[in-house]
């Protein structure tokens, strides 16, 4: 099916023209979607410091573990450690990763609308 080219997204009845209540709906439904997308970022930006706080400490609770003599909660916490660590680093690396992403296509963008103009 070919796209055509004088569609406009906020059209929604088709008719080829945006009447004002289209063009409110259109406006609603991106504002929306921003504060979608800035909410999801927010999240994955705190997610990834629990997770970066995790790792930083989790040493700690081995050697605490040790100190206050509970050899088994050190043991097993030790073993978990290599699971723990690259999970760990997993999830923070595809976090920098999709928001470096995001980052260089924004840029892009800019780059390619400065260009037009």
């Amino acid at each position: 099916m070919a796209e055509d080219k004088n569609f406009h997204p906020a059209d929604t009845n088709g008719d080829g023209l945006v009447d004002a209540e289209e063009h409110r709906m259109y406006l609603e439904f991106k504002r929306k979607r921003l504060e979608d997308e800035d909410a999801m970022r927010d999240a994955q930006r705190q997610m990834t410091w629990y997770a970066l706080f995790g790792m930083l400490l989790y040493p700690f609770a081995v050697v605490i573990a040790d100190v206050i003599n509970l050899d088994g909660a050190s043991k097993i916490l030790g073993d978990m450690a290599a699971t723990y660590f690259v999970q760990l680093r997993q999830s923070l690396w595809h976090s920098l990763v999709k928001q470096h992403t995001k980052i260089k296509q924004i840029i892009q963008r800019k780059n390619k609308t400065s260009s037009l103009l």
